[in-house]
């Protein structure tokens, strides 16, 4: 990434900080839309351990304990993960949940081929770059076991803040403060080449309303 997206990246992560720390909780404690699909391809696969990139406070994390999976939260905001943590102790489910923090544009802190799925809602269509988000399904590939779920969902480029707001290139506008970048089909396909791509769904969330898509791929065995 270029200076001005090391500087816009890292600037996000302080607005993260900054949100979760402001607004505790702020997307309620009642799972995506998203997350509910993903527990039933991970259950279909027989996953058992899963692994969400970019948790937030932990409301999707805590539905895949609580649906049974032991699972590994990792986010780039540690104030986001302390809510994650307390909530799991409230709900009884503090021994299937670890939370770390780490930032995608790192390497995944997992051995090889050691999980069984991962969930990313909204991670991937943040202020990462394209070389940046192929080097983190590299990574995600690298750590599922063959055959192994990836579940992800992203905004697209028919959403109606793409190419509105500030640009900042490679399909990365930002409105309010918070950077996304938006994706074409293109990029689904090109992050699929390697893998089985099961499914692309459109669907739409929150006000505007946000579209997006929601992406399975799967690795062969």
């Amino acid at each position: 990434m270029t200076d001005d997206g090391q500087d816009l990246a890292d600037a996000q992560q302080t607005h993260w900080q900054e949100t979760y720390t402001a607004h505790p909780g702020m997307y309620g404690e009642e799972p995506s839309a998203a997350a509910v699909h993903a527990a039933g391809v991970f259950r279909t696969a027989g996953a058992r351990d899963v692994v969400e990139l970019g948790a937030g406070h932990g409301r999707d994390a805590l539905h895949f304990a609580r649906e049974g999976f032991s699972v590994q939260a990792t986010d780039f905001s540690a104030t986001g993960l302390d809510q994650l943590r307390t909530a799991a102790r409230q709900q009884g489910v503090a021994d299937r949940v670890t939370a770390a923090v780490h930032d995608v544009r790192d390497p995944l802190p997992l051995p090889d081929a050691s999980v069984d799925a991962v969930f990313a809602h909204m991670l991937l269509c943040m202020a990462l770059s394209t070389k940046e988000i192929r080097a983190l399904v590299g990574e995600v590939g690298r750590v599922l076991r063959p055959g192994g779920a990836f579940v992800y969902t992203v905004r697209h480029t028919g959403d109606a803040h793409h190419g509105t707001g500030t640009a900042h290139g490679d399909h990365i506008y930002e409105h309010g403060g918070f950077a996304v970048h938006f994706f074409d089909r293109a990029l689904v396909d090109a992050l699929a080449d390697g893998w089985t791509l099961n499914e692309v769904h459109a669907f739409e969330e929150g006000d505007l309303p946000r579209r997006l898509w929601h992406i399975t791929q799967t690795l062969p065995r």
